[in-house]
């Protein structure tokens, strides 16, 4: 098997080995041989490849496809994604990053939404605005949400404290968003990753897309 380089072959006895002639050499069976030798030396290279990339997939970076229009206008349908799987295994989620998690109520299903609130804060929604209270804000943070547009706000109002391990998740379509204010917050050990490179369409290439950490 060669990778780009040159595979020399080394024969013994080639100039003094005598064939006897009682034992034909039979085209057939030369290239039944020649062929089992391919088969098995691809099933190597597909073996190698498994090995390689099913790990990546499963703990480095994974490939996603955007459906749905709860994050518009920051992702659209048909956008292809890939996930970064590693970041979280060491640091926890910021406020403003965009997350693709198992849907709780689904696990066979994924979501793309953006971290609204952190673990052991409220979340209090009036009017489509939002405040958080925590250590560092005992009388409340109103947000800034530039990623948000006019047409996709909501006037909803809710109040929700979340857990040690919760989070609190909402589209940047608030209008047309399955999310924490149906669904509840979202444990931690759902969350699959965050996006770190859209690659199609073309025109929307981008590194770290829709990220806003505050």
């Amino acid at each position: 098997m060669s990778f780009g380089t040159t595979m020399y072959v080394i024969m013994e006895n080639e100039n003094n080995f005598q064939l006897n002639a009682n034992q034909p050499v039979s085209p057939i069976r030369e290239n039944e041989e020649t062929l089992w030798d391919s088969i098995k030396e691809w099933i190597q290279v597909i073996i190698v490849a498994l090995i390689i990339a099913l790990p990546i997939r499963w703990y480095v970076a994974e490939p996603f496809i955007v459906n749905g229009a709860s994050m518009d206008p920051t992702f659209a349908t048909g956008q292809f994604l890939v996930v970064d799987r590693l970041t979280y295994r060491f640091e926890n989620p910021h406020r403003g990053d965009v997350i693709v998690f198992e849907y709780p109520n689904d696990p066979s299903t994924y979501y793309i939404k953006r971290i609204i609130g952190l673990p052991g804060e409220t979340v209090n929604i009036n009017d489509g605005k939002i405040t958080i209270v925590n250590k560092e804000h005992p009388a409340g943070l109103l947000l800034d949400e530039p990623y948000l547009s006019d047409e996709h706000l909501s006037h909803d109002t809710s109040s929700k404290t979340l857990s040690s391990t919760e989070y609190f998740v909402l589209g940047d379509n608030r209008a047309q968003s399955s999310d924490s204010r149906f669904w509840g917050p979202l444990d931690k050990h759902f969350i699959i990753g965050r996006p770190i490179m859209r690659l199609l369409p073309i025109t929307t290439l981008s590194l770290w897309p829709g990220q806003e950490s505050q």
